[in-house]
C-alpha cells in the first residue's frame, strides 16, 4: 500500500531546507557549504535529505525559483487594484521586484559568480521559461489595460509582455558583466561601476517604452529613485 504524501507537509519541510540553505549561502559561501552541514543543523538523516533534493546542486536553482515565486505573489496586489492605472501599475510592478532583490541582497551576491557558470546555463534557461509563464500573463493584463486607457499603444500586449519580462533578463545579465568583473570573490561593492550599472538601467527602460509605445522617458524618470538608493548601499 503506497504512503499518502501531505502536500503542505511535503512543502514545509522542503522549505525548512531551503531556509537553512539561505542561511549558509551569506554565512558560509555555497562552495563551502555541504549537505553534512544541513543534515546537522535540521537533525535529518540523508535519505531524508535525498527525498527533497536530488544533490547539492538541486539547492540553487530550487531557492532561485522560490524567490521568484514570492516575487509573483507579491506582484499580483498591484495587478489586481482597480485604482491604479496601467502605468502605475507598471513601474509599482518593476518597483516590487526591486524591493524584492534588495532584500535578498545578501543572498544574490554570494550564489551571483555560481549561479551564472556555464554549468548552470541550462537551469537558468528553464526558470526563464518558468518566469515568461508565471509573469507574463499578469504584465499582459496590465498592457492591455494601458492600450484601453491610452497609455500603450502596443497592438501585441501578449507579446510585448514577453519581450518586456527579456528585456529584464537582459538587464539582469548585463548587471552580472559589471558586477563581476572582478575575478575573485566576495563582489567588492567599493569598485562598482555604479554609472554603468545606470546607463544599462535608462538603456532598458527606453527599450520598454518603445516596446510598449508610451510616453518616453516615462519609466526613466520613475527608475531613477531605485537607481539612486542602488547608488546609496554601494557607496
Amino acid at each position: 500500500m503506497s504512503r499518502t504524501v501531505n502536500v503542505a507537509d511535503y512543502a514545509e519541510k522542503r522549505n525548512a531546507i531551503l531556509d537553512v540553505v539561505e542561511r549558509y549561502i551569506v554565512t558560509k559561501g555555497y562552495e563551502e557549504m555541504t549537505t553534512q552541514d544541513i543534515l546537522q543543523e535540521l537533525q535529518i538523516s540523508r535519505g531524508a535529505f535525498y527525498h527533497y533534493f536530488e544533490s547539492k546542486q538541486a539547492l540553487l536553482p530550487a531557492l532561485v525559483e522560490r524567490i521568484g515565486q514570492q516575487a509573483t505573489q507579491l506582484v499580483l496586489p498591484v495587478v489586481s487594484n482597480p485604482e491604479l492605472s496601467a502605468e502605475e501599475k507598471l513601474v509599482r510592478f518593476f518597483v516590487v521586484l526591486d524591493q524584492q532583490k534588495r532584500a535578498n541582497l545578501d543572498v544574490l551576491f554570494e550564489f551571483l559568480r555560481i549561479w551564472y557558470a556555464d554549468e548552470n546555463a541550462l537551469f537558468r534557461q528553464k526558470l526563464y521559461l518558468a518566469r515568461i509563464k508565471r509573469l507574463s500573463p499578469l504584465l499582459s493584463q496590465i498592457i492591455a489595460q494601458g492600450v484601453a486607457e491610452g497609455g500603450f499603444t502596443t497592438p501585441y500586449p501578449d507579446q510585448a509582455a514577453r519581450i518586456i519580462i527579456s528585456l529584464l533578463e537582459d538587464l539582469a545579465y548585463a548587471t552580472v558583466e559589471v558586477l563581476l568583473e572582478d575575478e575573485g570573490p566576495p563582489i567588492d561593492v567599493s569598485r562598482i561601476d555604479i554609472s554603468r550599472l545606470s546607463q544599462i538601467s535608462d538603456a532598458t527602460a527606453d527599450a520598454m517604452e518603445r516596446v510598449l509605445g508610451m510616453e518616453a522617458g516615462y519609466l526613466r524618470r520613475s527608475w531613477r529613485e531605485h537607481v539612486l538608493i542602488w547608488e546609496a548601499l554601494f557607496s
